[in-house]
């Protein structure tokens, strides 16, 4: 669910050294400014030049991680208000103060009510419990195996943290790969096929995926309403056909010459037991709000207020406590709300107008276009924060395609989860490759037909669902 590429440094300790991302950061401002000054002329407007410097900044600091991902969405807050408010104020447009109110967006609360329940389900070891459940209901065939954790592994990321459900996985089953020969062609299989179902899991719910946080944000600017029930038709099918496609090659290309193996679920011995009421009340809370959410059509309930009952009762019941919720993802929200501010700064000043009034996509079909965006959206997730990706392109492809702006938006959305080809393009696939069992080019395989699938199964299957309803 979060998407945290300065966690993926984190985890394979390639951490850039102080003076390296001061140099950096020194590069990508000079450049952003030189750049927006040759792409003005004297029909810009003193505004459009500040935001056009304010996105390259943007998408150059995220690109190049001169800094952390959350602290570029601080500073464009910061920059709009202090540079934009003060220095080029828009006529017409409202007091700057708006640009920090995306923090108190509803899909902030939305994502922050998911963390609460990855959070009650991690400390009372509901994931685990889920985990032994699959395991056992798929025998023990390598190939039904696989399987299983892939499939556990989708299904969990679409409410608890892709990166927690990674790690939940992926510590499970190390006993186990552990007791396996050197070079056990299972290990890879399993290695490269949890993460990838941690990542396309994300496309499922709301809350599985920042970029879908965004698209159901930037559609509501638009007075498009997506709940939680209808992000699910949209996003459950092409997550479940690129797992299951995704399996199929990794059984074909790492073919176990065992017959049966025996998958042991190990849990470390220093657990602490988990209280059967604190187990309940977790599983209730998780029931009745998913239940809520499932059915916002007939209640009305928007899914941000459903979202407050794990917020308030797990702190009340003592799941979650005060150092808990100093540890939650802030840093995701906060990404997240400085790029809800992006896409608000550069509809206001008439960025987006501008650069899509350039483009030729004149007669070319729907479709079309949503693939291209789609592909796009997957080359950029891999070398940036699918969620600042996700950030700039909806709101150009909304406006380029306004009659099918939902359809577009979902397209951007789900494809950012398809960004599979690098250990540092998701969270998942960095913890992955730290367990030193796989190669950088063992992702080329996912991220290459990951990378082309997926654009493609989503594309078509909300071309579908337009033409069906």
């Amino acid at each position: 669910m979060a998407d945290g590429r300065h966690s993926s440094k984190l985890i394979t300790g390639k951490l850039l050294s102080i003076s390296t991302r001061a140099g950096r950061f020194l590069l990508v401002l000079i450049s952003s400014l030189v750049l927006a000054y040759f792409i003005t002329d004297d029909s810009y407007e003193e505004i459009q030049y500040y935001t056009l410097v304010l996105l390259f900044l943007s998408v150059g600091l995220w690109m190049t991680e001169a800094v952390p991902p959350f602290a570029v969405a601080i500073l464009i807050m910061g920059y709009l208000i202090f540079m934009i408010g003060q220095l080029a104020p828009l006529e017409g447009v409202e007091r700057t103060e708006k640009y920090v109110n995306t923090m108190s967006s509803p899909i902030i609360w939305l994502l922050l009510g998911g963390f609460f329940l990855a959070h009650g389900m991690k400390v009372t070891r509901l994931d685990l419990a889920l985990f032994n459940a699959s395991a056992k209901a798929f025998g023990s065939k390598p190939n039904n195996i696989l399987l299983g954790l892939m499939l556990t592994t989708m299904f969990s990321s679409m409410i608890m943290s892709n990166t927690a459900a990674t790690a939940m996985m992926i510590a499970s089953v190390m006993p186990f790969i552990t007791s396996l020969e050197k070079g056990a062609p299972i290990t890879k299989a399993i290695l490269l096929g949890i993460p990838s179902a941690a990542t396309l899991g994300g496309m499922g719910t709301i809350i599985g995926s920042p970029p879908n946080a965004i698209a159901v944000a930037l559609l509501e600017d638009q007075g498009t309403s997506v709940n939680f029930v209808k992000w699910m038709v949209y996003g459950l099918v092409p997550a479940v056909i690129a797992v299951l496609f995704f399996w199929f090659i990794l059984t074909g290309k790492f073919i176990s010459k065992r017959s049966s193996i025996d998958l042991k679920i190990e849990q470390n011995t220093d657990d602490f037991e988990v209280s059967p009421i604190r187990r309940r009340r977790v599983l209730i809370i998780l029931i009745v709000t998913v239940v809520l959410w499932l059915t916002t059509p007939l209640h009305g309930w928007p899914v941000a207020a459903v979202a407050f009952l794990p917020i308030v009762f797990l702190p009340i019941f003592g799941i979650v406590t005060s150092k808990d919720f100093n540890t939650m993802p802030w840093d995701t929200l906060i990404l997240v709300a400085g790029g809800l501010s992006l896409g608000m700064a550069l509809d206001d000043a008439g960025i987006i107008d501008r650069f899509v009034g350039g483009l030729e996509v004149t007669g070319m079909p729907p479709f079309v276009i949503m693939l291209l965006f789609g592909w796009i959206t997957v080359v950029l997730s891999n070398i940036m924060s699918n969620t600042a990706t996700s950030t700039i392109l909806i709101p150009v492809a909304i406006t380029i395609l306004p009659a099918f702006s939902e359809d577009i938006a979902v397209v951007v959305a789900l494809s950012a989860s398809c960004a599979l080809l690098l250990p540092v393009s998701t969270p998942p696939n960095a913890m992955a490759y730290s367990t030193g069992l796989l190669d950088q080019k063992d992702f080329r395989l996912g991220g290459i037909v990951l990378g082309l699938l997926g654009p493609v199964v989503a594309t078509a299957w909300v071309s579908f669902l337009q033409l069906l309803f």
